[in-house]
């Protein structure tokens, strides 16, 4: 029996990742006061006017903050479910704003010896969405982000026996989206846990397989335990927002996003391309499972 080498590890931690791409949190767009021709016509005819051209208020996004995606799971939890983690603090992803997007990964392989090989792969990813006069509320963006994510682990190449179920009990909005992906190196089971609490998404993946003559892990068990952890990153982001703002505050009516992340909305549209972007480097950096594992 061919012990599994760090360069397999590495090779198995890329290949079994499911892709993690952070949407950018969106843009605004100007409010303006409207066709400046028509300006003088529609002051002498409704001296009010002004006011219908206005953006109605939206409710102030209830979290302003995200915690550390590496440190959302607690210790034991990552000793669990994955074991022998090469590095056991995680691989933190690339962001251009942390408190509006973030992600962690841990990659293990567990040589039994003769008897095979257990590999896991673990990630987390958060995002967080402020209320935006032109876009509505952060809750809104979010559960449009929530239903985004869903979709695509259904949709994921190669997946077979894609199964959906939705979980109660954690945050405002879950689904367990379970697949199996067939590899060179054996038969990978994949779970994924979408969760929406208040206007931040939770986005955990989770797969494992039994090489060299192991025997594949239980979709269950790996189900079991990826809702566990799915409800202490639920409860990581709420502690993270304890000390925040009030859901009921109201953003102004003008252009600004309702955030108190400190970016104005003319500065959220300028720079969302290049936020989209970062997201799509820092999902391709959680991927990547860089480090190798360590053996037994």
């Amino acid at each position: 029996m061919h012990r599994l080498t760090p360069r397999l590890a590495r090779t198995l931690a890329a290949c079994a990742a499911v892709p993690v791409i952070l949407a950018a949190a969106g843009c605004s767009s100007d409010s303006g006061d409207g066709d400046k021709s028509d300006a003088g016509s529609k002051s002498s005819a409704s001296p009010g006017g002004g006011d219908k051209d206005k953006p109605a208020a939206v409710q102030k996004a209830a979290f302003d903050t995200l915690p550390e995606p590496c440190k959302v799971l607690e210790k034991k939890t990552i000793e669990d479910l994955v074991p022998e983690a090469e590095d056991k603090s995680g691989k933190s992803a690339k962001s251009a704003d942390t408190t509006t997007r973030g992600s962690c990964s841990w990659n293990g392989l567990d040589s039994k010896g003769v008897k095979g090989s257990q590999f896991r792969w673990l990630n987390v990813s958060l995002m967080r969405y402020d209320s935006n006069a032109t876009l509505g509320s952060g809750e809104k963006l979010a559960g449009q982000q929530f239903t985004k994510r869903v979709d695509e682990a259904k949709g994921i190449d190669g997946a077979k026996d894609v199964k959906t179920e939705p979980l109660s009990g954690v945050g405002d909005q879950a689904t367990l989206v379970s697949y199996e992906q067939k590899k060179k190196e054996g038969s990978f089971k994949n779970q994924r846990v979408v969760t929406r609490v208040e206007n931040a998404v939770v986005v955990i993946d989770y797969n494992g397989a039994g090489l060299a003559g192991a025997k594949a892990p239980s979709a269950g068990d790996l189900a079991k335990d990826i809702e566990g952890a799915a409800k202490e990153a639920v409860k990581a982001v709420t502690e993270a927002n304890a000390s925040g703002g009030s859901a009921s505050e109201s953003s102004g009516s003008g252009s600004g996003s309702g955030s108190d992340s400190g970016s104005g909305s003319g500065e959220d549209k300028s720079d969302s391309g290049k936020d989209a972007k970062d997201d799509a480097d820092s999902g391709n950096d959680a991927d990547s499972g860089s480090g190798s594992a360590k053996k037994s």
